[in-house]
């Protein structure tokens, strides 16, 4: 080994240390105060080493972003197949699945979410964003038909979304229970939409 690498990294997938690091990080700090060489610390590895794997800040934050969708698709599946269930019912679980995906990894869904200034498109996360969209579209489908699952898709992600983010910025009002929030807001978001399917 050369006697002028100070922090050899020997562990087993420094790509995925590098990406928990940042993810750590951006849990604790503001955006624009995490950089390569804090990751690099919180990896505990040299300043240099994430070079290897990410050519920039952009591209690692735009891997912890895929990730995160990549998360979210299978979380949100998962919670779609538990059970013999109609497809109201499995929206509704989905919608649950988000909420509680987003309450558990604010630095994620911030990154997937959030300004994009700082986040480079890289091809795996365009990739994770669109099969994101593609699982939200391909629901709503299921509910209201092919014809209008687009403006369906959308109406249903800004409910979600929006509750999501009050949620994650503390402006609910304290006497909303979130889970009896999210219970309501998925039902009534089912009836609107089969509402308007049968019109």
């Amino acid at each position: 080994m050369p006697s002028g690498r100070k922090k050899p990294y020997h562990h087993g997938n420094l790509r995925e240390s590098l990406l928990d690091a940042a993810e750590a990080a951006l849990a604790e700090m503001p955006l624009e105060k995490v950089s390569l060489r804090e990751i690099a610390r919180r990896a505990g590895v040299s300043h240099a080493a994430p070079k290897h794997h990410f050519g920039s800040l952009g591209s690692l934050f735009g891997e912890v972003a895929a990730r995160g969708f990549d998360r979210f698709v299978a979380s949100l599946d998962e919670a779609a197949a538990r059970g013999d269930q109609a497809p109201p019912a499995r929206m509704r679980a989905m919608a649950r699945a988000y909420l509680k995906f987003a309450a558990e990894n604010p630095a994620a869904y911030g990154l997937m979410f959030g300004k994009r200034d700082n986040v480079e498109a890289t091809p795996h996360l365009m990739e994770a964003m669109f099969a994101a969209w593609a699982q939200l579209e391909n629901q709503v489908r299921d509910v209201v038909g092919e014809n209008r699952k687009l403006y369906g898709a959308v109406a249903v992600w800004s409910a979600v979304h929006g509750l999501a983010m009050l949620r994650m910025d503390r402006k609910t009002p304290p006497h909303i229970d979130p889970d009896g929030a999210i219970e309501n807001l998925s039902r009534i978001i089912v009836a609107g939409l089969q509402s308007e399917a049968g019109s």
